[in-house]
């Protein structure tokens, strides 16, 4: 009996298809763009606002929100999960105030809206928005790494180690930071996703930036107008956004349960 080939899971297939599309789109459009009429019919996609290309469009538009999205999440855990470990294993609560409460008061202060005010001070371009995502996630990266370091600090095998003689960096990371990998692993996915989001709304909002990129963000907003006249300017970038967020968070789904029964 002739086997079927293997069927392609629905996560991955949507994790993949933006993913592809967003970091090799680029290498498949031509040097020389041409403009036509707006919302027009021609092409694979028809055209734009401004009567551009709506494929070569989509195809140039995702990178860079997929790139600033990884810089700014893998940013926040370089610094966030430090700052929560040290935060827990001191055995001073003055250091552990002194540690958090900043960060608390960004935690006061509703992502958006401080999105929108360093965003005013930061200069124009797409990767700035990086280091301004990446301290709004801060705090919930420390938060969560404290929380999970607290539990692990409070072990009889960490009082041993400390009475063994070692030191306090080599037990933070080859045993805390270990124990940790699960707690991190589950948030790192919620945490990209919400970079994702807050990058495309920033984009959105023109945050950083040309009301007229190349953004998947961006197209959305802009070719609003003509929604009814030409969609696809709309529909296909909308959806390659949904599709990455819900297929990140699937596959990290996915990849902690079959750790869990491992």
């Amino acid at each position: 009996m002739r086997r079927l080939p293997p069927v392609i899971p629905a996560h991955r297939l949507l994790l993949a298809v933006p993913l592809l599309v967003a970091l090799a789109g680029p290498f498949f459009v031509p040097d020389e763009l041409t403009r036509g009429v707006a919302f027009s019919g021609a092409g694979p996609l028809g055209t734009d606002f401004v009567g551009r290309d709506t494929w070569h469009q989509v195809l140039l538009g995702g990178r860079s929100l997929v790139l600033v999205a990884l810089l700014a999440t893998a940013g926040a855990y370089l610094v966030g999960v430090p700052w929560g470990v040290a935060a827990a294993m001191t055995r001073r609560r003055v250091l552990d105030e002194l540690l958090m409460r900043p960060l608390d008061l960004l935690l006061a202060v509703p992502s958006l809206l401080l999105l929108i005010l360093l965003a005013t001070v930061a200069p124009r371009g797409a990767w700035s928005l990086a280091p301004i995502v990446m301290l709004i996630n801060l705090p919930d990266v420390a938060r969560v790494s404290r929380a999970a370091a607290l539990e692990i600090a409070a072990r009889p095998a960490l009082e041993a180690m400390r009475l063994q003689g070692e030191s306090r960096r080599r037990i933070a990371v080859r045993y805390v930071g270990r124990s940790m990998l699960r707690t991190l692993a589950a948030d790192l996915g919620t945490r990209l996703t919400g970079a994702l989001y807050l990058v495309a709304a920033a984009s959105f909002l023109g945050i950083g930036v040309p009301p007229d990129a190349a953004d998947w963000a961006v197209m959305v907003d802009r070719n609003r107008a003509g929604l009814f006249l030409q969609p696809w300017a709309v529909v296909v970038p909308a959806l390659l956004i949904v599709a990455l967020s819900v297929g990140l968070n699937l596959t990290f789904d996915r990849a902690l349960r079959r750790g869990g029964r491992t």
